[in-house]
């Protein structure tokens, strides 16, 4: 697995499939800020806001006390800012989600990549074997269903009145 630190000063070269992680520092945004940024960059000012995106990783996402997760790329608000923040600099978007084909080309055309998190969700989507609704079908994905799966991984977070968050 190749290992790339950000900002990256120079050349970027990854290959389609291929496995990286990422080191350094990144940025975040989504469908509030993404725009924003990308009239910021039209405009001239990112400067004024002390944002420097050569080089960068913009990683679609909020950032909240329960975490971190891509939020999917193809988003209007998301996706119509990939090339223009890619002209700006930014080298690699990281996200989830298919792209169209004039934002693939534009990111061609800037030397910039997309990048998409391990696929939690078709893992866990694979181990499935049967599904049926249980109760409240009115609330379509949100309804009770019974899963039949196997394999799915999980890590044992609170046991025996211990956590590994550490603040019990």
């Amino acid at each position: 697995m190749k290992k790339v630190y950000f900002p990256i000063r120079g050349e970027l070269s990854l290959e389609l499939y291929e496995e990286i992680k990422i080191y350094g520092k990144i940025f975040t945004g989504r469908d509030a800020v993404l725009p924003k940024i990308a009239t910021l960059y039209q405009e001239g000012r990112l400067s004024e806001f002390g944002i420097d995106l050569a080089g960068s990783v913009i990683f679609h996402t909020a950032v909240s006390d329960a975490g971190i997760g891509p939020t999917s790329s193809n988003k209007f608000d998301i996706e119509s800012t990939i090339p223009i923040l890619s002209k700006a600099g930014v080298k690699l978007h990281l996200g989830k989600g298919a792209l169209k084909k004039d934002t693939i080309e534009a990111l061609k055309e800037n030397q910039s990549y997309f990048a998409i998190t391990p696929p939690t969700s078709a893992l866990f989507s694979s181990k499935i074997l049967s599904q049926r609704v249980v109760a409240f079908s009115d609330e379509g994905i949100e309804a009770l269903h019974e899963l039949e799966v196997t394999g799915i991984p999980a890590i044992v977070a609170a046991a025996n009145g211990k956590t590994v968050f550490g603040y019990l």
